[in-house]
C-alpha cells in the first residue's frame, strides 16, 4: 500500500506527520480526487505511527463512504475539527510535511492552531522518492496517453488549418483529446509564425497563413496520467533560416535520447542537447531546460536541466524537449516522452520527427 510506503519514508526522515491537501499527492496515496473544494479545506492527516484521517466538507458524504473522514459543514470550524484529530493522533510538535501547493489560507489558519509547535517542510522532498519511479501499471496509463497524443497529431495534419486562428486551432485540438481521453493535461499552446519564438505562447486572434512554422504542444491524460508532445509543422514553405533550426533541433533531440540510460545524472542528457545547438551556433536561443518529469503532474521530478542531479534509474519518464527560438522570425520545439525502461530509454511518443510542410 502507498501510504505504508509514504509513512516508512517519513519515519526514516524523521517527520512526525503530514498534511497533503486535494491533488496529485493524495491521488497517488490514496485514489481520491476531491473536485472542486475550493476554499473549504479538506486535508489528509497522517501520522509516523501510520495512523490517518481525512478531513473533508460535508459535500463529500457520499464521496468519502470508504476511508476514515472528519465531515465538517458550513457554519462550522474546519480548523477545531483538525486540532482534534492531530490530538488524537499525537500531533503536537516536530517536524510536520506540508503540501507544497496548499493554499496560503489554510496553512495561515493551521499555523494560528499550531501554537508554534511544528517546523514545517515541503511535502515533496519525501513525496518525490515515491513518485520519481513508475511502476508497470503508471507505465502503461501514460504509453496509452501518449497513442493518444500521436493519434492526434496524425488527424491535425489532416485537417485545414489554413486561416484557422491559434485559438480555434487550441480548441479543435482539446476538443478531440477529450474525446479520445480523460482530459487534457494543461491548455494546448499553439504558436504560429513570429509568435512560435515564445515557448509558453497563450494561443491567440493571429491567422494561420502561408509560410508560417507553427508549433504544437499539447497533452492528454489517462487513468491520472499525463502525455506531453510538442511537434513544429510547416504551413507551406517557411523561411530557409527556420528549415535550419528545425534540422538541428531535431538533432539535439535525437542525441539527447540516445544519452538516456540509467545510471547517467539528468544534466547529462540536457549536455548533450544544448551542445548540439551551441555548435551550430544557436545556444543563446535555447531558453528552457531540455526536460521534466512527468506523471500525474505534467511538470514533476526528474528535471531535465543543466542543474539535474538526479541519477536516472528504470521506471523514470520525462520528456526531450530542446527548442531554438528566434525574435522576429519564429521558432522550433521537438518533445517526446521518454521512460527508463531495462536500462536505456524507451520513446513513449512515437509519431515522425521529419518536418512535415502542410
Amino acid at each position: 500500500m502507498r501510504l505504508e510506503r509514504f509513512v516508512k519514508l517519513m519515519n526514516e526522515a524523521g517527520y512526525e506527520g503530514a498534511l497533503i491537501s486535494p491533488g496529485t499527492n493524495l491521488y497517488y496515496l490514496t485514489g481520491i480526487n476531491l473536485h472542486e473544494v475550493g476554499e473549504r479545506p479538506a486535508l489528509l492527516v497522517v501520522s509516523s505511527e501510520g495512523q490517518y484521517r481525512m478531513l473533508a466538507p460535508g459535500l463529500y458524504e457520499n464521496v468519502l463512504t470508504n476511508f476514515p473522514t472528519t465531515f465538517w459543514r458550513d457554519g462550522e470550524n474546519p480548523y477545531e475539527k483538525l486540532a482534534w484529530i492531530l490530538a488524537e493522533f499525537h500531533l503536537s510538535s516536530g517536524k510536520l510535511l506540508i503540501e507544497d501547493t496548499m493554499r496560503a489560507d489554510w496553512l495561515i489558519n493551521i499555523i494560528r492552531i499550531a501554537n508554534r509547535g511544528f517546523e514545517f517542510h515541503p511535502l515533496s522532498s519525501v513525496m518525490r522518492e515515491l513518485r520519481m519511479r513508475k511502476d508497470k501499471g503508471e507505465i502503461e496509463a501514460m504509453e496509452h496517453a501518449a497513442k493518444v497524443v500521436d493519434r492526434v497529431f496524425e488527424e491535425i495534419l489532416t485537417w485545414d488549418i489554413m486561416g484557422m486562428t491559434e485559438k480555434e486551432l487550441a480548441l479543435k485540438i482539446e476538443l478531440r483529446i477529450r474525446e479520445l481521453s480523460d482530459g487534457i493535461s494543461f491548455e494546448p499552446i499553439v504558436a504560429s509564425g513570429e509568435n512560435g519564438a515564445n515557448p509558453h505562447h497563450e494561443p491567440g486572434n493571429r491567422r494561420i497563413r502561408k509560410g508560417d512554422m507553427l508549433i504544437l504542444d499539447y497533452g492528454a491524460r489517462w487513468k491520472g496520467y499525463c502525455s506531453d508532445i510538442t511537434r513544429t509543422v510547416a504551413v507551406g514553405r517557411p523561411n530557409e533560416k527556420l528549415i535550419e533550426i528545425y534540422d538541428i533541433v531535431k538533432e539535439a533531440q535525437e542525441k539527447a535520447f540516445r544519452a538516456v540510460r540509467e545510471g547517467v545524472k539528468a544534466k547529462e542528457v540536457d549536455r548533450a542537447a544544448r551542445e548540439t545547438i551551441s555548435k551550430a551556433g544557436y545556444g543563446e536561443y535555447f531558453t528552457h531546460r531540455t526536460g521534466h518529469g512527468l506523471g500525474l503532474d505534467v511538470h514533476e521530478e526528474p528535471y531535465i536541466g543543466p542543474d539535474g542531479e538526479v541519477v536516472l534509474e528504470n521506471g523514470m519518464t520525462f520528456t526531450i524537449e530542446p527548442g531554438i527560438y528566434l525574435p522576429g522570425l519564429g521558432g522550433v520545439r521537438i518533445e517526446d516522452d521518454v521512460a527508463v525502461i531495462d536500462g536505456r530509454g524507451r520513446r513513449l511518443t512515437r509519431t515522425g520527427r521529419e518536418l512535415v510542410i502542410l
